[in-house]
């Protein structure tokens, strides 16, 4: 890419348009949020907390004091709650430019979904289907609109996707597997989702990012739930020691949602040693995640599964 140690101060202004982020309340979220709202867009926080939306909404105002934003509820581990948050949305905002697919969850034990879906999955990227398929009509009214999938190093992690399998009923459960496969469906739908917007001739860009490895609070989330002291010291000193403040972690986020160069099917990531850190560029990723038969199957199996037709 042509701009070089790129940040958030030079991002174009977002006057005039309107983003969701999901998973704002903290970490890369919150950053992406406030950011997005200091250059001028008007912010959806979508969160499943109420409080720690309120506590985060509070934090946008104090960053970017003429902020336009407000919290909406949304679990995404919860189809009908997916469907509320869209039908609210739609009935209250009366455009949408930016679609940041961020929230995720990591490494948990296994638990599933209000809809029986393996959690990971269900949240990571079952979830997030559905929200842009509720979305993607009003997405197609802006011109200029953008969705962009919040993917991890992580998609290398495992063997592939087990599109046989997907909510982990019958093979033994391993969490970070789960994680890598939630994660590698991201990937899989990004650039299925941008392949079919440019066969429908639609202008809506679809671009993925990921934050290298930035310290936020998803790291311990799931070595705490398991109340393991080990997993919590090998988070904390992987934090301090590699770890790049969320601030860092935000940029490829933004520069995939803003950047003028940014094109459909880009994946965007840190410049720095092996993805961790550095300022954003555009990145590889491996062959898998643009398998497209593969990216077919899980669409289908998608919508099936959400019941939610997308394009």
């Amino acid at each position: 890419m042509s701009q070089h140690r790129w940040t958030a101060a030079q991002m174009p202004s977002q006057q005039g348009k309107t983003a969701i982020v999901t998973g704002a309340s903290s970490g890369l979220g919150l950053e992406t949020a406030t950011a997005l709202a200091a250059a001028g867009a008007r912010v959806i926080l979508a969160c499943r907390n109420p409080a720690r939306a309120d506590a985060a909404l509070a934090r946008v105002q104090e960053q970017a004091s003429a902020a336009d934003a407000r919290c909406m509820t949304l679990d995404l581990a919860d189809l009908a709650s997916v469907r509320t948050f869209a039908a609210e949305f739609l009935a209250s905002e009366s455009r949408l430019d930016l679609l940041i697919n961020n929230a995720g969850v990591m490494a948990l034990p296994l638990q599933r979904t209000a809809d029986g879906f393996e959690m990971q999955i269900g949240t990571n990227h079952l979830g997030h289907f559905a929200l842009t398929a509720l979305l993607i009509e009003r997405l197609t009214l802006s011109g200029d609109a953008r969705v962009v999938n919040v993917a991890s190093l992580a998609h290398r992690w495992t063997r592939g996707m087990d599109l046989d399998d997907l909510n982990w009923e019958r093979k033994r459960y391993l969490k970070w597997d789960a994680y890598g496969k939630s994660k590698l469906a991201n990937l899989l739908f990004t650039f299925e989702l941008d392949s079919r917007l440019r066969q429908a001739g639609l202008s809506i860009k679809v671009a993925a990012a990921h934050p290298g490895y930035a310290a936020t609070n998803l790291q311990m989330v799931g070595p705490q739930m398991e109340n393991s002291a080990i997993g919590r010291l090998a988070m904390s000193l992987g934090n301090n020691l590699i770890g790049q403040p969320a601030s860092m972690g935000a940029l490829p986020t933004l520069y995939a949602a803003t950047a003028p160069d940014v094109a459909g099917g880009d994946y965007i990531g840190p410049d720095g040693f092996q993805q961790l850190r550095g300022y954003p560029t555009k990145v590889g990723c491996r062959r898998a995640a643009r398998h497209a038969p593969t990216a077919q199957r899980l669409w289908t199996l998608s919508e099936s599964l959400v019941g939610a037709k997308l394009l």
